[in-house]
């Protein structure tokens, strides 16, 4: 079963429905040399004046596709060596997202694997660094539209989703306490410790 692109009326536009609503859903890249796709398995809420939000203090050059209608890439730079990918969430003007954070890899495997085959296939999408690495996610790809034909963008499941779990985010200081993390019971790619995944 293939996926088809997802439209951008049927995405929630409320950052926590959309974290949810994204689970089982379908990540597609689009390379020379073939397409990678992915299942949805685990996202994290980053809402309008939450403090671990990057658009907590208004828009700046580096956030301002958070600030974009939902359904937009958000791509940052962390730690000096990893992307992250997000999907803006609210109406335009209102800085949010949803962090994807893990993958259970469909097609394309042998795609993720040039240039990361020390990594073992379980944990080439598991986890936010390690998913935008393998799917050569970069800033070229900030502000892309996921509802429009493109490199990048977001598909409907090709498998219903499972139980879905609800947790608070892995890997924050600030609101550290809120549940916003949500993810596939059961799936062996969902990342963080084995308390945050039962």
């Amino acid at each position: 079963m293939r996926p088809r692109r997802l439209h951008r009326t049927e995405l929630p536009v409320s950052t926590v429905a959309l974290a949810r609503y994204l689970i089982g859903k379908t990540l597609v890249r689009e390379l020379p040399k073939g397409r990678i796709t992915g299942r949805i398995v685990e996202t994290e809420a980053y809402l309008p004046h939450d403090a671990a939000c990057h658009a907590f203090n208004g828009p700046t050059r580096r956030n301002r596709s958070l600030f974009l209608e939902h359904g937009h890439a958000y791509v940052y730079f962390i730690y000096g060596n990893h992307f992250m990918l997000n999907v803006s969430s609210e109406k335009q003007g209102i800085g949010a997202g949803v962090l994807l954070r893990a993958l259970e890899p469909l097609a394309g495997m042998q795609l993720m694997k040039r240039g990361r085959s020390h990594v073992p296939q379980k944990d080439r999408v598991r986890g936010p660094g390690r998913l935008a690495a393998a799917l050569r996610v970069n800033m070229k790809l900030d502000g892309l539209d996921l509802c429009a034909k493109g490199p990048l963008w977001l598909g409907t499941a090709v498998k219903p989703a499972g139980p879905i779990g609800r947790s608070v985010r892995i890997g924050i200081t600030r609101d550290a306490h809120r549940p916003l993390r949500f993810f596939e019971h059961g799936n062996p790619f969902v990342s963080g410790p084995k308390s945050l995944r039962s």
